[in-house]
């Protein structure tokens, strides 16, 4: 067996928006709390929940909205009214609900590959709020496995690997999070490539492995096929 057999791609902003809709509710959360702390302090106290509460809570938008009332109960010495839980809640839950909105040169991306290459999805984050993204994007018949877990380490995309595909080695790993999606991937032994995304939390951020022969960098998914047809040059 010769080649990269399987495309493993992440979801959230990389195959569609997320981001951007996260920092709509941290601005909404913002002006709910702008009469008890300062923007910046408020931003900072946020990143710092939502940061500490991902061993509890895990990644997505249920846990970053007990984060929310969990900054506003601090930042208030638990003097904010219930009223303002309220709407943090309201806010929590229009961001289970706003559109897929798939970003350029997905649709074509998938359907050229699809036809050369296994493809499977790997995505961490709510299993509910996840699987409803994926069905709203009109994306599922392109994959022939999904996986969504809790976190991407190495020991996870070892498992999923061996699960779903010919081995590491024959599998490239797409994604828009250096520290997801790239670097663990590398690390269990497939190809990694980096699509970086105009709005990437902070917690995603990592260094480049510039002198690994199996990373890639590209502007947009349109040039992936490329990108995979230079590691397999490399012989």
């Amino acid at each position: 067996m010769a080649g990269i057999t399987t495309i493993a791609l992440d979801a959230d902003d990389t195959l569609w928006q997320n981001e951007q809709f996260f920092r709509l509710t941290q601005e909404r959360f913002k002006t709910l709390l702008a009469d008890h702390a300062d923007a910046t302090n408020l931003d900072e106290r946020l990143i710092s929940a939502v940061s500490r509460n991902l061993r509890f809570y895990g990644f997505g938008a249920k846990g970053f909205t007990l984060s929310m009332v969990e900054t506003a109960l601090e930042i208030t010495n638990h003097a904010v009214p219930g009223t303002v839980i309220a709407e943090i809640l309201a806010a929590g839950r229009e961001l289970l609900s706003f559109p897929v909105e798939t970003l350029p040169y997905v649709d074509q991306a998938l359907e050229q590959l699809e036809a050369t290459h296994r493809l499977i999805l790997v995505t961490k984050g709510d299993l509910i709020d996840q699987e409803r993204k994926l069905a709203a994007s009109g994306l599922a018949d392109y994959f022939s496995a999904v996986e969504i877990i809790s976190d991407k380490t190495p020991a996870a995309y070892a498992r999923i690997f061996e699960r779903h595909t010919d081995g590491a080695a024959h599998t490239v790993m797409v994604g828009n999070s250096m520290r997801s999606d790239v670097l663990p991937a590398l690390a269990a032994g497939s190809y990694g490539v980096f699509v970086p995304h105009d709005l990437t939390w902070s917690y995603e951020l990592a260094e480049e492995p510039a002198d690994e022969p199996r990373y890639a960098r590209i502007a947009h998914l349109g040039e992936l096929a490329a990108a995979i047809a230079a590691f397999e040059a490399q012989g």
